[in-house]
Order: C-alpha cells, then structure tokens, then sequence
C-alpha cells in the first residue's frame, strides 16, 4: 500500500500520453477484495473516489476505514434492489444503473441522487453482461429523469483481451453521451484506460494499478 501514490503518478501520466489532463479524467480507486486499508491508502495518497462493487464490502469498508470529509464512495456494481437501503447513505455516485427497476429503488432511498447509466458493449459468445442495450439507453436516461435521478452520464466495462479490442465500444458510448448532452463517460480500467481516455473518458477505475494483485477473490461478497 505504500506504493498508491507512485502508481497513481503513473497512471496519471498514462493518462497525459493518452492526450488529456490528468486532473481532466478522475481515478476512482476500486478497493474491491482489499481491506479497508486500501481505502486510507488511496486517501493518503490524494484520492477523493474511492469505488466498490459488492455492497457488503462498502459498508464495512465506510465503518472500517479512517473517516475523510472528502472521501466520495462510488457503487460499481449491478444494483441490486434489496442492497440499496444498506449503502444509500454512503454512495455519491451510482455507476452500474442498467434498468428501471434499479432506478425507482434508489430513487426511493436518496432523490436526486447522481447515477450513471451502464452500456453493455460487449456480447461476444456465451458471455453474459451487465449492462443496458445501446439501443435501449436514451430511453432508460428519460425514464430515470423523470424519477428525478441526477443522470451524469454513461459507464462501460471493456472486453477481455487487449486493450484495442474496447475502442469500438468506447467510441460507441461517447457518441452516446454527446447525442445525449451528458457529460461523464467512465471508461476504462488498469488494462484499457489509455484506449479509454483517448475515446472520451472523463472517469477511469484501476484497482490492480494502484493496489497490485488482489489477495481475495471477491466472488461470494455481495
């Protein structure tokens, strides 16, 4: 954990070779399948956006981790209905919203509050996705409005495989936030982020950039 900081000046600059400012894209640290000790490193080493994908990890890690003013919890994860009351009062920022139905629960707990708006753009084979169907998206952003949700923009997670392999669906997710007039596109994780930021990305989540390897696989942790 004493690393964060020399990793996130590394990631910013790949940020900056990409072509943008670094302090034009926001890093989100995903602490997913760390302790609550990877939260106060990010903290340590200036990060505001701290992001987590399973709501039992986030609620423990906003009691575990040394409280901060600034510190602003991203949910990265499918929402899931029954999950919400548990980590309403804590998330800034909702980034995995991909139906109405996750919507209308959130709005419930916390009107008004910030969510993006998930694209599925990869479906290759038998691989399932989170996410809303390009072709479904400015509905869903209408219907989510009008529940009086605070829609910023657009999230997508890239394909497996190289980093090349995300630039079409990149692409695809900008051109959907500019005909939409939202701003934020949050694209890009450790592997893809310069394919993202060149794409338009306004927001990156790097867990393994800044943390190395996870100790814990976090698959039973929702």
């Amino acid at each position: 954990m004493t690393d964060v900081a020399e990793r996130l000046a590394e990631v910013r600059a790949r940020i900056e070779a990409a072509g943008r400012r670094a302090e034009d894209v926001t890093v989100v640290a995903v602490t997913k399948g760390f302790g609550a000790g990877a939260v106060d490193a990010a903290t340590a080493a200036g990060i505001a956006d701290v992001g987590e994908n399973y709501a039992r990890e986030l609620a423990a890690k906003v009691d575990e981790a040394a409280a901060d003013a600034g510190r602003r919890w991203h949910f990265l994860g499918r929402v899931q209905r029954n999950k919400v009351r548990a980590i309403a009062a804590a998330v800034h920022l909702w980034q995995g919203v991909d139906r109405v139905a996750a919507g209308e629960e959130i709005a419930r707990r916390v009107p008004g509050a910030k969510v993006l708006v998930q694209v599925r753009i990869d479906d290759r084979g038998d691989t399932v996705r989170n996410g809303c169907a390009p072709e479904d998206v400015p509905d869903l952003v209408e219907r989510l409005d009008h529940l009086g949700l605070d829609v910023r923009g657009l999230m997508a997670v890239g394909p497996p495989g190289p980093p090349e392999l995300a630039r079409p669906g990149f692409r695809k997710v900008s051109a959907l936030a500019d005909g939409l007039g939202l701003m934020e596109r949050s694209m890009g994780m450790t592997k893809d982020l310069g394919v993202a930021v060149e794409e338009g990305s306004t927001m990156v989540r790097v867990g393994r950039g800044l943390f190395g390897a996870r100790p814990v696989a976090p698959t039973t942790r929702r």
